[in-house]
């Protein structure tokens, strides 16, 4: 089956060779974490490896900081948007939802404009200050995003989560059930020392692996590592030695 390669060094085998096309798929984690690199290699993957031009749809930083951010990777965003590879428009949730339910939008333009395949949208947190009702807000969510799908492009979205090391929310699970693939990035305690962990928490039409692997952040981007060794240890563990709360980030969020 056709796959959306991320670029990111052992992500794509977690997740069987890449993201479906013209999916959408959720990437979240605390602040820090990397759900921001995640989403830039993606798109610059695309367009160094795939020839599929790309677009970054933020709400909260302007194209300056995606420049300087890239740049500490090696990855010219400068560069690729005088070349007509990508797109970065800062904009907000009103305006970008307004935008897709138009013909003719600015979004459908710069889609048609560079031929667009993959987009970021960060991040989708912003989404919740629309409404306080969580149905209407699911509903906002699900037509957003099947917008962006009519344009033909393989989302990938970042969401921010308070939760640290292991903590469980309850009120931001509307957004889980209208995306096709969930990863899920965490920090972890273990001996005192923390450790950035990454778990694919599911993938809709698609087997993947289930296993919470170490990464780090290199000179490169985000780079998936060896399962966490002893992890059964770990899980089965002494409760003050955060077992719970390695067990409450992964297996029951």
């Amino acid at each position: 089956m056709e796959r959306m390669k991320t670029g990111v060094p052992g992500l794509d085998e977690m997740l069987w060779g890449g993201f479906l096309p013209q999916t959408a798929n959720l990437v979240e984690g605390a602040p820090g974490t990397g759900k921001t690199t995640l989403g830039m290699q993606f798109i610059y993957h695309g367009i160094v490896a795939c020839e599929e031009a790309g677009l970054i749809l933020t709400f909260e930083e302007f194209p300056q900081q995606y420049y300087r951010d890239a740049a500490n990777f090696g990855w010219d965003f400068h560069q690729m948007e005088q070349e007509g590879k990508l797109r970065i428009m800062m904009t907000s949730p009103e305006v970008s939802k307004a935008d897709l339910e138009q013909i003719g939008g600015r979004i459908e333009s710069l889609v048609q404009e560079i031929g667009a395949k993959r987009i970021l949208v960060d991040s989708l947190s912003h989404f919740e200050r629309l409404s306080k009702n969580p149905t209407h807000l699911r509903s906002i969510v699900h037509g957003f995003i099947n917008s962006l799908k009519r344009e033909g492009l393989t989302i990938v979205l970042t969401r921010e989560s308070a939760a640290l090391l292991g903590e469980t929310e309850s009120s931001k699970d509307a957004f889980a059930f209208l995306v096709d693939s969930y990863v899920l990035l965490r920090y972890v305690e273990i001996e005192s020392t923390i450790h950035k962990a990454v778990l694919v928490l599911k993938m809709r039409g698609s087997n993947h692996d289930k296993g919470i692997r170490q990464f780090k952040i290199a000179s490169r981007g985000l780079e998936v590592q060896s399962p966490f060794e002893g992890r059964e240890g770990i899980m089965s563990g002494n409760p003050r030695r955060m077992a719970d709360s390695f067990v409450e980030a992964f297996v029951q969020h």
